[in-house]
């Protein structure tokens, strides 16, 4: 027999049995689905968590103040402050911009709306740093930060739930009693680790001190973070050594850091290997019943040659040699597996779909993974396939023909 007339004859058999064929593939079906799904679904997590980080810049450093420590403790302290920003910012080179926030959440009103939101104090610079853009009106100048004047741009959904369709310039929002004017309104950004940036007012950093928060450090105006961009991400490690340095200088620092860096770049990375890491330990945990699977071939091999011993020593009586008796076992078992694999691929896709409808993730289907499974599901076939076939091989044929 050649090797298209065993693939026939095996798919026959097979054809023959489907609910049998249907209960042994259960196993490489279920554990194929779990494999794919759990990539996918790591792959998707992975692209969320990036793109997280890249809305906010891979080419950032945020400074913070207090050590990690201290912010768990007690929350954070006031030791940074405005004149450490224009350090950095006239101190260090190969910088794109600083930018200083002072941060707190307040409601903001109009009329008889009030919506609660989280109130950015910064300056101009905000706009470089942080990639907001504009939509109607004007931005944060120089000016306002000097005069400590009463201005505000609201992000997008702050100013419809206060506005709905009309135009809000020139109209008057009061947060904290403070009468503020609407100067802009800042185009959808979207949120990033939970924070919604078009739920936020954004007003002079002076302003929020001075008016707003009333909050005042004996060294200076306080903040909650310095927002640092660089000019190139090979420089990223020369910049960060560069501000802990000045910074240590400016606090006379001896012992521990009253302050700390994070590096965005170290951040993905970060998150990506610790991503990376679940999805292979879950897809490992998956693939267990991809074993389980191989073990139930196996055995449904075994009871089919017992099962078919008649056959067998007819088709060794007539001619039938072991190598196409092995051949026609082996085939079986692959068959089974690789199409329980390819059932297993197309419910994992789906159930990788599903998932995305659900959640944030985006449905990420890795050509590698459904690659690499379809090539364990045939190794497996092979693999537990091969005990069955060598017994149906190796049977005698008087005493095959001889059994009941």
């Amino acid at each position: 027999m050649n090797i298209w007339e065993s693939l026939d004859m095996a798919t026959k058999t097979l054809v023959a049995n489907k609910t049998r064929s249907t209960l042994t593939m259960l196993g490489i079906i279920i554990g194929n689905a779990a494999v794919i799904a759990t990539v996918g679904v790591g792959s998707g997590a992975q692209n969320f968590i990036g793109g997280q980080i890249e809305s906010l810049g891979t080419n950032v450093l945020i400074i913070a103040p207090g050590n990690r420590n201290s912010r768990r403790l007690g929350g954070p302290p006031q030791t940074l402050v405005l004149d450490d920003a224009k350090a950095i910012a006239s101190q260090v080179p190969g910088l794109n911009g600083v930018s200083p926030e002072l941060n707190g959440s307040e409601l903001v009103r109009y009329g008889n709306q009030n919506f609660s939101a989280l109130i950015f104090g910064t300056m101009p610079d905000f706009l470089n740093v942080r990639n907001f853009e504009v939509e109607k009106g004007r931005f944060l100048n120089e000016l306002d930060v000097q005069r400590s004047n009463p201005v505000v741009a609201l992000g997008s959904d702050l100013a419809i739930a206060l506005f709905g369709d009309s135009n809000p310039i020139g109209e008057k929002v009061r947060i904290k009693n403070v009468s503020l004017e609407v100067i802009g309104v800042m185009k959808p950004k979207g949120a990033s680790f939970g924070t919604n940036y078009d739920e936020t007012a954004l007003i002079p950093i002076t302003t929020m001190a001075n008016r707003i928060l009333g909050r005042q450090s004996p060294y200076g105006l306080p903040l909650s973070f310095i927002w640092v961009t660089i000019a190139n991400e090979e420089g990223m490690g020369m910049a960060q050594f560069q501000i802990e340095n000045l910074l240590r200088l400016r606090h006379r620092i001896t012992d521990e850091d009253d302050f700390y860096v994070q590096n965005q770049q170290d951040l993905m990375n970060t998150f990506d290997a610790i991503t990376g890491a679940l999805t292979v330990l879950l897809a490992a945990v998956a693939s267990i019943s991809l074993l389980v699977g191989g073990i139930g071939i196996m055995n449904i091999m075994l009871v089919s040659v017992t099962e078919r011993t008649q056959e067998i020593g007819l088709r060794k009586a007539i001619g039938a040699t072991q190598q196409d008796i092995l051949i026609q076992f082996i085939i079986e078992a692959v068959i089974l597996s690789v199409a329980g694999g390819a059932v297993g691929i197309g419910i994992g896709m789906g159930g990788i779909f599903l998932i995305a409808l659900v959640t944030p993730f985006e449905a990420a289907v890795s050509g590698m993974a459904i690659a690499l499974a379809t090539s364990v599901s045939g190794g497996i076939g092979l693999f537990f396939g091969v005990v069955p076939a060598r017994r149906a091989a190796q049977l005698d044929p008087i005493i095959a023909l001889r059994s009941e």
